[in-house]
């Protein structure tokens, strides 16, 4: 190796340790620990100086790209990256190095290593810089998230019909997690070996902008750094020699890890120290994920990297964790599982649709048909009886058609969050008058409708939403009532709210079904020997909430149903 390289596998401290440290004494913070740290944690770390070119590197980095470290010093960074993003990270380098500071790299976008052999892989990388006697170097840990990536691409592939907007959706998912790497060059003098070595790693601990901690055998935290501090909300006074890590955990998670390690290692682990001890056991080389509680009681989510660190023996004598941030990418992850159930309750509806139209549509094209057919039989004008009664019938299956279709219409605007209500000021009862006429063709023999009002005519509401909602339940009403029965109307106009209730002489409803009322497609175990689409209620149940309304339910079998929706007031204009 050439003299201009500091080598991470030969450091060595000064006899006066206590000037340099980690933002705190640096007594115990000895070289064989630091290269421990260097060349047994499973991360790559690699050092650049301000010309992009190598200067460190550790053992973690040669797996990870199988080069050694003599083929990596003095090469351009680049040299890890697929040549055709080496132009764009030369331009990111250049920004970084004109103005740097402790950051994850590549938000917003996927990045990517490429091994020796033209193997890539993706990574997440954190970048941090410091100085050492006016030369500037920027320090980079990498690590290898190809498992992540496999697991991400297995969620996007639950629905192939949302590719596009998964990818749209998951640029968040880009804020790539740091993870350590550096490496540093070789002074040319001797002398200055040391002192720019305890430099080096005094500016990784202080300026990393991972959460590190390293905890002895028992768990007992030894170091703990400044990002630590600022992540969790404790001092090193507070933690070091004071605590283990696992202060940092919630009771209920150290709990169920210990039963899932448990059946993984087949032996009893406790919920305490011991659960992180079989993490690493488990997940020597990768991360698992946790939730980290700061002093504060808050939580947040984190990549876990545990490394054992062994002694001359092979024996484990301390341990290094690394943790790093991902709350914004389990956020995106959430966003992009409750898309992907959206889509498919879109999904469900569509085909519920076309199962019910094409279902729902066939008696009253049948009924239009055939009337048809039998008006052209009906030449004579003594005829003109039967001639009303088929065009009677055209009408009412055209209505029942048309109303089937504003019910699929309203749904689909209702699930795209497209309709608002329109309050405006007009006369109820006015409007309650006009729909009973409209109803009456629908009447049964002996059938009526009584309509009662009492309080000021004057409202304030979406007169088009109230038409629906009443239109709907009177024709329900008229529909699962017998002949010679009364449908009451009545509308109440006070100072506190607005009411209306429809009631009928009808079928009733089963008492175990009132629930389900307002439910899509939903429809009562008695009347599936009759018509209808099970939107309806759903529907007046969603443009009551709309303008600030409830609906309830009150029935009882074979004496009919009681609707009642009650209005909160609304001001004028909104």
């Amino acid at each position: 190796m050439s003299g201009n390289h500091l080598s991470n596998r030969n450091l060595s401290l000064s006899p006066d340790d206590n000037k340099v440290g980690f933002g705190m004494p640096f007594t115990k913070l000895n070289t064989k620990t630091f290269q421990a740290l260097f060349n047994f944690a499973s991360i790559g770390i690699l050092v650049t100086n301000s010309k992009g070119e190598i200067q460190m590197v550790n053992r973690f980095i040669e797996s990870q790209f199988g080069y050694t470290e003599e083929e990596l010093l003095e090469r351009k960074v680049e040299a890890l990256i697929p040549a055709r993003f080496s132009k764009k990270h030369v331009h990111h380098r250049e920004s970084f190095n004109s103005d740097p500071h402790s950051r994850p790299m590549g938000l917003g976008m996927e990045l990517w290593g490429q091994k020796k052999n033209g193997v890539e892989f993706p990574v997440e990388v954190s970048l941090g810089h410091f100085e050492i006697e006016g030369e500037r170097f920027a320090l980079a840990f990498i690590s290898d998230i190809t498992q992540r990536k496999e697991t991400e691409k297995a969620v996007v592939e639950l629905n192939t019909h949302l590719e596009e907007k998964v990818k749209e959706g998951t640029q968040s998912l880009a804020l790539t997690v740091a993870q350590l790497s550096a490496q540093i060059k070789e002074t040319e003098r001797k002398d200055k070996e040391l002192e720019r070595v305890n430099t080096f790693l005094n500016n990784i601990w202080n300026h990393a902008g991972a959460i590190i901690l390293v905890c002895d055998k028992a768990g007992i935290i030894q170091f703990f750094n400044p990002a630590a501090e600022k992540s969790l909300g404790y001092t090193s006074a507070e933690i070091v020699n004071v605590h283990t890590p696992v202060i940092f955990h919630s009771a209920e998670e150290l709990a169920a890890k210990a039963e899932e390690f448990s059946a993984c290692l087949d032996k009893k682990v406790n919920p305490d120290f011991s659960v992180l001890e079989a993490s690493a056991e488990l997940n020597r080389a990768g991360d698992r994920e946790w939730y980290y509680v700061k002093k504060d009681k808050s939580l947040f989510y984190v990549s876990l990297n545990i490394t054992p660190l062994r002694g001359a023996h092979h024996e484990v004598t301390s341990y290094l964790m690394i943790a790093i941030d991902i709350s914004e990418k389990k956020k995106a992850e959430v966003e992009l599982l409750a898309a992907l159930e959206k889509e498919k309750e879109l999904n469900e509806l569509k085909s519920r649709f076309v199962s019910m139209a094409s279902h729902e549509f066939r008696t009253p094209l049948s009924a239009v048909l055939s009337s048809a057919y039998l008006l052209s039989k009906y030449t004579k004008g003594e005829e003109q009886t039967q001639r009303d009664k088929h065009i009677q019938r055209i009408v009412s299956s055209v209505a029942s058609l048309t109303e089937i279709l504003n019910d699929f219409l309203s749904v689909g605007k209702i699930e795209e969050g497209n309709i608002h209500a329109n309050y405006t000021e007009y006369n109820i009862e006015k409007q309650m008058g006009d729909i009973v006429l409209e109803m009456n063709h629908l009447l049964k023999n002996g059938q009526t409708i009584s309509y009662i009002h009492s309080g000021d005519a004057i409202v304030t509401l979406d007169a088009s939403m109230m038409r629906h909602i009443v239109t709907n339940l009177l024709s329900n009403a008229i529909k699962f009532s017998p002949e010679e029965s009364v449908v009451d109307l009545v509308t109440e106009n006070n100072k506190k709210e607005f009411k209306l209730v429809v009631r009928d002489r009808g079928i009733g409803i089963p008492k175990e079904d009132v629930p389900s009322l307002a439910k899509r497609f939903f429809r009562s175990s008695n009347v599936t020997n009759i018509q209808g689409t099970g939107l309806g209620l759903h529907i007046v149940n969603k443009y009551a909430e709309l303008m600030n309304g409830k609906l309830t339910c009150n029935s009882v079998l074979g004496k009919g149903t009681e609707f009642t929706i009650r209005f909160n007031k609304v001001t004028k204009g909104i």
